[in-house]
């Protein structure tokens, strides 16, 4: 990696300027690895997890005290990075979750499945530019997944939208519902929380976020649907019996695997979102859907179609598909091929 001479160590973490990220390295993540080796030294290399990293050109690291201790001005590094490996071991783990059998209706749908759709919802006025296409959503029955194509949810896009009115007729109609909703970056989860908070009250709703996710980068008004505890200096989930009393929880993708490790399983949720699902590779997608998807879970998949996952770093990977999505490879194949307006709502 090319980089300046300028570093600065403090009590907190060590800071560094650096001329470019690696080739092929679009951007670094929260809780990478860092080394540092000593030049000229056999001391070493000192690990660290990248903190932050500052307009793409200044990297904050957290040491611990065994580097600052033996630490001083005059001595000079070579630095190397290393990405954590916890959200590809999650991915593994889903990927071997999914080859149930009791998956494949998700995964690769079967129009031959029986399929009963529920008429009775009732859509507000205030929606009629979108009722058709909600009204799929909510009569939608599954397991055959129901897709949403059309622009990406950002700031409550026409599909974000979409998403934000099932969603409240849902939690409306229905007071058990209990739904997930996912999508791969905390961007797009927080702004999709935001839009419900306008219509569910705070005690419906909670946000799962990365253990670490840098609690100052959190919006104001997100920090109270969600759980930090700072002792630990960590997001955290509450226990068990408290976490199934919400009727909607957003998460990225990856995270949602921290409400499996907190105990909720295949039959708690009714529904799951998968909004932005193209911008994520099939394994992120699947890590919700291995854990969560029941018999009677109904899931909803929105994406963007030519939109693909933004950083597919291997050549192999690839070359095998990996840079289809989940979403783009579902459009692909029956029913959505063929424009079915019982599995697909094509936004304009």
């Amino acid at each position: 990696m090319k980089r300046k001479n300028t570093m600065l160590v403090q009590r907190d973490f060590v800071a560094f300027e650096i001329d470019s990220v690696p080739e092929k390295r679009p951007y670094l993540l929260s809780r990478d690895f860092v080394f540092l080796k000593p030049l000229n030294e056999f001391a070493g290399p000192f690990k660290g997890r990248l903190f932050r990293l500052v307009k793409s050109t200044t990297v904050l690291v957290e040491f611990g005290d065994d580097f600052h201790s033996q630490h001083s001005p005059a001595k000079r590094y070579d630095v190397s990075f290393s990405f954590n490996r916890v959200c590809l071991k999650r991915a593994h783990q889903a990927i071997s979750v999914a080859s149930d059998p009791s998956l494949h209706n998700v995964l690769f749908p079967d129009q031959t499945v029986s399929y009963h759709p529920n008429t009775s919802h009732f859509i507000p006025d205030k929606a009629v530019k979108f009722q058709d296409h909600v009204r799929k959503i909510l009569n939608h029955k599954g397991p055959i997944p129901f897709l949403v194509n059309g622009q990406l949810v950002q700031n409550l896009s026409p599909t974000g939208l979409v998403i934000q009115l099932a969603l409240v007729n849902i939690y409306r109609t229905n007071p058990r519902c209990r739904i997930l909703v996912c999508a791969p970056t905390n961007d797009t989860s927080d702004v999709l929380l935001r839009s419900l908070k306008k219509e569910i009250p705070d005690s419906s709703l909670f946000r799962a976020n990365a253990a670490y996710r840098d609690y100052d980068l959190v919006p104001d008004d997100i920090i109270p649907a969600s759980l930090y505890e700072e002792d630990g200096e960590r997001f955290a989930c509450p226990p068990l019996a408290e976490l199934k009393c919400f009727n909607i929880i957003t998460s990225t993708f990856m995270s949602s695997f921290r409400l499996y490790a907190a105990g909720l399983d295949s039959e708690h949720f009714t529904h799951i979102f998968l909004a932005d699902a193209s911008l994520a590779t099939e394994p992120e997608a699947i890590v919700p859907l291995a854990h969560f998807v029941g018999r009677n879970t109904i899931v909803v998949v929105a994406g963007c179609s030519g939109k693909s996952p933004y950083w597919v770093r291997s050549d192999i990977a690839r070359k095998h598909g990996l840079k289809v999505s989940y979403f783009d490879r579902l459009l692909a194949r029956e029913p959505y091929l063929s424009n079915d307006s019982m599995f697909i709502a094509r936004l304009a």
